[in-house]
C-alpha cells in the first residue's frame, strides 16, 4: 500500500453528481470503506473535506481543491477531463482517472439506432402518430424507407467505440470504411481504414458518415462545409461524438437545402440546445439530449474502474487503470 494512501477501512469515497446512483450501486458490492454521495454543487463543496477519493463529472470546481485537503484520487465519471487542472493536480500528488471506454458498446448501439431510425423513417412515424396520422403506400421510390443491405458506413474514428460500431454494420451486410490516425492500430471489421487526412476521398461513397472521434484541434470542425458538399444528397450525418466536430451553421444549411439527406444528432456546441435553435423543427434530423452513453449500466462500469484502481493504490501500484495524472 502506498504510504500516502489511506488503508481500506480509512477510505473515504465522495461520489458526486446530480443524477446517476453512485452510491446506490456501489452499496450493492458491500464494500468494507466509507462512502457517501452528494447531489448538489453547494453539498459537493461541503462535504469535499471528508474526501480521500472524489468521484465526480459535472460537480468539478477547482476552488474544491482548497477544500480537499485529504484528497489523493479523482476518479472522472466520465471520458473527458479537460475541465480538471492536470498541473496543479500533480502539484497536489492527487491522482487522475478517467472512464474511458465505460460506453463504448452504449455510444454504438445509440450510433445504430440513429441508423435505423432515419433509414426507416422511425421519426416521422413518431410524429404521424403524434398527429394521428396514418401514412399510405408511397409511389415515389425516393420517399420510402430504405434497407442497410450492401450500404457504405464511414466512421471517422476507429477507436473503441467506431469499432464497436463496425462489428454492428458487418452484422447488417453493410461496407464499412474508416478513418484513424494510425489504421495500422485499428481493431474493427472495416473494409478501409486511411489516415484522417484522406476524410474528403471517403465521403462521396457514404451512405452514413459517423463521428465516433475525440474531440481534438484537428476534429473540432472535421465536418465543414466542404466534407457537407461531398456527401450525396442520400446520405445522413450521425452525430455521437462532440458538437465542436460539425460546423453547425453549415449542418443547418445542408440539411435546411437537401444537400444531405439528414442527421442524428446527440451533441452540439451549446448545451441545453436552445429553444430558438433551427435544428428542433427539421424533420429530417433526429435529436437526443446527449444521452448516447447512459444507460442502466453506467454506474457499474464506473465502478469497476474505481475498484480496480482501489485495489492498486492500497496494494502500492504505481499505475491506475485509464490514469490521466
Amino acid at each position: 500500500m502506498s504510504e500516502s494512501f489511506p488503508p481500506v477501512t480509512n477510505t473515504t469515497v465522495h461520489f458526486a453528481h446530480v443524477a446517476y446512483r453512485m452510491e446506490e450501486r456501489y452499496a450493492l458490492r458491500n464494500p468494507e470503506l466509507n462512502y457517501f454521495q452528494t447531489w448538489t454543487a453547494a453539498d459537493t463543496m461541503d462535504r469535499i473535506v471528508d474526501a480521500d477519493v472524489f468521484v465526480v463529472s459535472g460537480f468539478w470546481d477547482n476552488a474544491l481543491l482548497e477544500r480537499a485537503t485529504k484528497l489523493k484520487y479523482i476518479q472522472s465519471i466520465g471520458a473527458g477531463y479537460d475541465q480538471f487542472p492536470l498541473e496543479e493536480l500533480k502539484e497536489r500528488d492527487i491522482r487522475l482517472a478517467n472512464a474511458s471506454g465505460v460506453n463504448q458498446n452504449a455510444v454504438a448501439e445509440h450510433a445504430m439506432s440513429m441508423i435505423l431510425g432515419l433509414n426507416r423513417h422511425i421519426h416521422t412515424g413518431r410524429d404521424n402518430q403524434n398527429s394521428h396520422i396514418w401514412r399510405g403506400m408511397l409511389g415515389d421510390l425516393t420517399k420510402r424507407e430504405d434497407e442497410l443491405l450492401g450500404k457504405t458506413m464511414l466512421i471517422v474514428g476507429m477507436g473503441a467505440i467506431g469499432s464497436r460500431l463496425a462489428r454492428f454494420a458487418k452484422a447488417f451486410d453493410m461496407h464499412v470504411i474508416a478513418t484513424k490516425r494510425d489504421p495500422s492500430t485499428a481493431e474493427g471489421p472495416a473494409d478501409q481504414v486511411v489516415t484522417p487526412d484522406k476524410l474528403n476521398d471517403l465521403v462521396p461513397d457514404a451512405d452514413f458518415v459517423v463521428l465516433t472521434c475525440p474531440l481534438t484541434p484537428e476534429t473540432t470542425n472535421i465536418v465543414d462545409a466542404e466534407v457537407l458538399s461531398n456527401m450525396k444528397p442520400t446520405a445522413y450525418l450521425i452525430n455521437v461524438a462532440r458538437g465542436q466536430c460539425v460546423d453547425e451553421p453549415e449542418l443547418a444549411r445542408a440539411l435546411k437545402s437537401g444537400q444531405i439527406a439528414g442527421a442524428g444528432i446527440d451533441h452540439f456546441w451549446d448545451e441545453p440546445l436552445g429553444a430558438d435553435s433551427i435544428f428542433w423543427d427539421m424533420e429530417n434530423v433526429i435529436i437526443t439530449p446527449h444521452t448516447g452513453g447512459e444507460t442502466r449500466l453506467y454506474e457499474e462500469r464506473v465502478i469497476d474502474i474505481l475498484d480496480d484502481n482501489l485495489s492498486r493504490l492500497w496494494n502500492g501500484d504505481t499505475g491506475l487503470r485509464n490514469q490521466i495524472v
